[in-house]
């Protein structure tokens, strides 16, 4: 499986929470695709009331191409509103890694931040507006597809 995902040009990022307690593994594109769903002083695109505060940006896989190595007991979740997105992160240090978003929740939302150095060749980065969230995401043309499962996952 490693072979056929490094022919589709997948790279293994790992990566994990501050203290080291949680660590996974993820393929993906060295190229990231990372949404920004944050809401600030500069920041003109109002955001989901979670993603205002924890200032969030991730890029999305699919569950196939995600790994929890170690860590599961340093694992809690939150969730409000449509319990849909599972907002995960460590007991012990606070970091939010990765997480179940409401936009797929299929797959995982990966910090980008969170990645060990090394793997990433570049990040494009595309402003996300959680605000009106239902509105925003029938407009949106990528997202809801980037967790759908490649042909060895099905």
């Amino acid at each position: 499986m490693e072979e056929k995902r490094k022919a589709e040009g997948l790279v293994r990022h790992t990566g994990g929470c501050h203290c080291g307690a949680i660590r996974f593994e993820v393929w993906n594109a060295p190229d990231l695709h990372v949404f920004d769903c944050k809401y600030g002083f500069f920041v003109k695109i109002k955001s989901c009331s979670i993603c205002t505060k924890k200032q969030n940006r991730h890029f999305i896989v699919p569950k196939a191409h995600f790994t929890l190595l170690q860590g599961s007991e340093n694992i809690t979740t939150y969730t409000f509103n449509t319990h849909t997105a599972k907002h995960t992160f460590c007991k012990i240090c606070g970091v939010q890694s990765f997480y179940t978003p409401r936009s797929n929740p299929d797959g995982f939302g990966v910090a980008p931040h969170c990645l060990d150095p090394g793997t990433v060749k570049s990040a494009t980065v595309e402003q996300f507006c959680g605000e009106n969230w239902e509105e925003s995401m029938q407009k949106h043309n990528t997202i809801r597809s980037m967790s759908k499962p490649t042909e060895e996952a099905k």
